[in-house]
């Protein structure tokens, strides 16, 4: 189907896969993608794939109202297609899976990580005739990508990784404790700015321990539960957007209604709590790695903030998540597969290119801006001083033209993002932009 609205021409695509790519003959269910190009349509250009964060986040939805901000520039060069990531948007959206065991919901929610997402990707390029195309990743979508060039590296023309790149071979608690490090740091930081918010956020708790904070909905919000808050610190206007809520009255509906869109886990995506932790798996079980690797800081500060880390209560304190609190349990001892194969990237010989948020808590920029294990010139190429993104010559190498991490040097100001150049222009915070190189 083909529609046309200011500025823009869409085309629906549609497309059966296996619930279980190992296991073609059985269940499937429906991918959507949407095709997007201006309003002659998009000849013969080639396509841009589009990977959303996540997990669990549908892709967006062009012109309500300019989003997303870099679509306008992307169709000058490409079709650009936003695919609906499986059990999100169109694609089969996963909600309570009613009728469904806990162990057949787990099985079930086995099969929406970045591998399953890959292989659907790769339908859609056989089924809309397309020898080669090019991605970009936005966090999550990153994953993906990185995924992708694991094991369809021939598929790719090149690849854009927004919100750095995931790290590889690397425990999962390894990664939650640095998150962790990275969150305290942003949340002291946040009480910094704005001081009288500590007083704030430990009376806040408070009321929610007496049962006293209660969302617009009714569900009263626990202690624990209103400390997930600040999950925007590290972006752009994100500690403004949490002090302007903590300095309102929390008995006003204005706070309950703001606290809800600021609680960082909902029924709305259950994909994104349930498999939170797996995305991050490269192999092996996380068994509630973010409750077991807590600091022992949170548990003497109660304006301290867990922001994004998961944990297994919310299955029971977060509405419309209850249905799948049993297979949650049963995921967490889930043996996960290997995401990314280190050798095969190596010889990946795909462009690359990656814009690295420099306060990112989720894909640590530590994580990203080290020469990545999966870099061909690694150990046989050296960093170079001339890089044309305009990154730092100690997290750039380019020997091969196929890889360079943009970074910003341990000195950039709050809220600078990294100093990324490129035909857009710099890129700041979470604004996007295409590679030079590229």
């Amino acid at each position: 189907m083909t529609q046309r609205i200011p500025g823009l021409q869409l085309v629906d695509h549609e497309l059966e896969v296996p619930l279980d790519h190992d296991a073609p003959g059985g269940d499937t269910l429906t991918v959507y993608a949407r095709e997007v190009t201006g309003p002659d349509g998009g000849g013969d250009k080639p396509y841009l794939l589009f990977l959303q964060g996540g997990p669990g986040g549908e892709s967006p939805r062009p012109g309500v109202p300019t989003s997303p901000g870099w679509l306008g520039r992307a169709i000058e060069d490409y079709r650009v297609l936003l695919l609906d990531q499986r059990g999100t948007g169109r694609s089969a959206p996963v909600g309570d899976l009613p009728g469904m065991s806990p162990e057949q919901q787990a099985e079930h929610l086995t099969h929406f990580r970045a591998d399953s997402i890959v292989r659907d990707a790769e339908l859609l390029r056989a089924h809309l005739g397309v020898e080669r195309w090019s991605l970009l990743g936005q966090s999550f979508g990153g994953f993906c990508s990185l995924t992708y060039l694991s094991r369809h590296a021939d598929s790719l023309r090149e690849v854009i990784f927004t919100g750095g790149i995931p790290p590889v071979a690397t425990p999962v608690d390894e990664v939650y404790a640095a998150t962790y490090a990275r969150t305290i740091e942003l949340v002291e930081r946040f009480y910094r700015t704005f001081p009288g918010d500590r007083d704030r956020m430990r009376a806040l708790v408070e009321r929610c321990a007496a049962g006293e904070v209660r969302l617009l909905s009714g569900r009263e919000v626990s202690a624990r539960r209103v400390r997930t808050l600040g999950a925007g610190l590290g972006m752009t206007g994100g500690a403004e957007e949490l002090h302007f809520l903590l300095e309102r009255d929390p008995a006003s509906p204005m706070f309950r209604a703001e606290l809800e869109r600021h609680l960082p886990f909902s029924g709305s995506s259950p994909i994104y709590t349930v498999l939170h932790e797996a995305c991050y798996a490269d192999g092996g079980t996380t068994d509630w790695s973010c409750e077991r690797v807590l600091p022992r800081a949170y548990g003497g500060d109660e304006s301290l903030l867990t922001a994004e880390h998961v944990f297994p209560w919310m299955l029971e304190e977060v509405d419309g998540l209850a249905p799948l609190a049993d297979a949650a349990q049963l995921l967490a001892r889930h043996e996960w597969p290997r995401l990314y194969d280190e050798q095969a990237l190596r010889s990946a010989e795909v462009p690359c290119v990656a814009a690295v948020y420099y306060d990112d808590p989720y894909v640590l920029r530590e994580h990203s801006s080290r020469p990545p294990v999966c870099c061909p010139t690694r150990g046989r190429g050296s960093p170079t001083s001339g890089c044309t993104t305009g990154c730092a010559p100690a997290t750039c190498w380019t020997a091969s033209s196929t890889w360079c991490a943009a970074a910003a040097d341990a000195g950039a100001r709050r809220g600078a993002g990294p100093a990324f150049r490129s035909r857009f222009g710099p890129v700041r915070d979470r604004a996007l932009a295409f590679p030079h190189a590229l």
